[in-house]
């Protein structure tokens, strides 16, 4: 345990992580977190949020209709927007997040779905996730929608993803 407490994402929590986010470099506009919320809010997304000591440490999502095609067309719930600011970084809250949402997701499916980038600053989740028993869903790169064929030249940004899956334990 890493000491960090877990919860569902609030209402109140948007400035605060947008606010976090934004002061760490995150690129992601502020509105993506109200977006976040509203799907929680329909029932198409759960967001938690990780506090140290009470201050904001990171966030994940479950997507429980998945963009990713080969997910949605088998039903499988992926976590998505895994997050933890640098200076909580390697206390283990990344693996209390995942392990929430896994926790979550086994109460609707017994496959977890992930996804994760390819360059270098994805290099501790490509990790973690493996030492987690996530393993690729054997259908290569993915650009967005789009799967990258063999001898194809594609940017590496972060639309440009391996997708992993994982068996969980039933409840």
């Amino acid at each position: 345990m890493s000491g960090a407490s877990i919860r569902e994402f609030l209402d109140s929590d948007l400035k605060t992580i947008s606010s976090a986010m934004g002061a760490y470099g995150s690129d992601k506009p502020a509105d993506l977190y109200r977006r976040y919320f509203e799907d929680q809010v329909a029932g198409r997304r759960n967001l938690f949020v990780a506090e140290w000591e009470e201050v904001f440490c990171g966030y994940v999502t479950v997507v429980w209709q998945s963009h990713y095609g080969p997910f949605r067309d088998q039903g499988i719930p992926e976590i998505a927007d895994l997050n933890v600011v640098p200076p909580y970084r390697r206390r283990g809250i990344g693996s209390e997040l995942l392990d929430t949402a896994e926790f979550e997701i086994s109460y609707r499916s017994e496959v977890a779905g992930i996804g994760v980038g390819l360059d270098a600053g994805y290099g501790f989740a490509q990790r973690l996730y493996v030492e987690r028993g996530y393993v690729p869903d054997g259908l290569g790169i993915s650009c967005g929608v789009h799967f990258v064929k063999s001898g194809e030249t594609i940017c590496i940004d972060e639309q440009t993803t391996i997708q992993m899956t994982k068996l969980l334990a039933a409840h």
